[in-house]
């Protein structure tokens, strides 16, 4: 540097000149060169779309669970881009975060619960997509098949055992004549779990109440009106039902008739017991397949994650109290028996 200073002091004023003229040269090309490189920085993140139907306690485990998993993955906010939007149980505004989507310039689109992953179907033709919490992935049109996923879409499947849940009902109400089932129509994963449940209970000779509802606000009186006529009320994981689940168990528990549901987290806000997966698990298992895409693992060597087996059953303490029901010892001794 020395050396250099003192070329500098002793060179002639045209001299100067060409060497200020260097310098500045110099200058704005190394900050061109820190500027691209901050750039380059923050081009390496993986960019990650979550779209999120809405709030309530399945879903929210779900994505607290998938959050937890790709931080123990390694993704943290040195290497991936996270943007996330909840449609608030709106299908016009899923929509519109989708369109908004296709702006964006994502690694991987994650989809929780069946309206958001059809919202997000429209990225696939660019982007992978995976989804959590999709009951029946075929019959909401994301794929033809569930080992070979063929429309850049897949994940976990959060699929009711309905039979195994009426199995267990059966136990508990052996004298069962009718059932209340309540569901939203509008909610593809719904409609495909009653009318297995309806062919289960036909097969039975169990009686069937239908009762409808397309929003939250008509919950209450929906299983008020099931309450007076059934010996029991069924709804499947559905995010219309589970968003008032607190309110809806409460009527049932006041009314003295078992509320059995479609999920754990419904049992644990208010259901009487169902037969079913772990929605952290489910959270995890979509945070890892989201990781194999990231990683450069094809969507279509990526089978939809559907769990079936090794279940637990889930039983609401409150609701086991208030009701004064006994549990066959089929149900209370099974190793996979717990109380919520």
């Amino acid at each position: 540097m020395g050396v250099f200073c003192f070329t500098i002091i002793n060179v002639t004023r045209k001299g100067d000149i060409i060497m200020k003229k260097l310098f500045k040269t110099l200058l704005v090309g190394a900050m061109a060169a820190s500027l691209l490189s901050g750039c380059s920085s923050s081009s390496s993140k993986k960019k990650v779309g979550i779209i999120q139907m809405m709030d309530h306690t399945s879903l929210n485990t779900i994505k607290s669970a998938f959050d937890d998993e790709m931080n123990k993955l390694g993704y943290t906010d040195k290497n991936v881009e996270y943007t996330f939007k909840n449609g608030q149980g709106d299908n016009n505004t899923l929509a519109s975060i989708a369109n908004d989507f296709q702006g964006k310039d994502f690694d991987v689109v994650v989809a929780i619960a069946t309206p958001a992953a059809q919202a997000a179907a429209r990225l696939a033709n660019k982007t992978p997509v995976i989804f959590s919490a999709v009951s029946d992935p075929v019959g909401a049109k994301l794929t033809a098949s569930l080992t070979k996923p063929n429309k850049n879409i897949t994940g976990t499947s959060d699929e009711v055992q309905v039979d195994q849940i009426m199995e267990k009902a059966l136990q508990v109400q052996p004298n069962m004549k009718k059932i209340g089932l309540l569901y939203n129509k509008g909610e593809a994963n719904s409609v495909t779990n009653i009318a297995n449940i309806k062919k289960y209970l036909a097969s039975k000779n169990i009686q069937v109440e239908e009762a409808t509802v397309v929003g939250v606000n008509e919950v209450q009186s929906a299983v008020d009106t099931l309450a007076s006529k059934c010996d029991a009320i069924f709804s499947p994981n559905d995010n219309t039902v589970a968003s008032a689940m607190s309110i809806a168990g409460q009527r049932a528990m006041k009314a003295g008739i078992p509320y059995y549901v479609g999920a754990d987290s419904m049992v644990k806000d208010g259901g009487f017991m169902t037969v079913g997966i772990d929605y952290e698990e489910l959270g995890r298992e979509t945070a890892r397949m989201t990781d194999q895409v990231l990683k450069g693992k094809s969507v279509s060597s990526l089978p939809v994650k559907v769990f079936k087996t090794n279940l637990n059953i889930y039983v609401n303490k409150k609701a086991l109290s208030t009701l004064k029901v006994t549990l066959p010892d089929s149900i209370k001794n099974d190793k996979k028996y717990i109380e919520i």
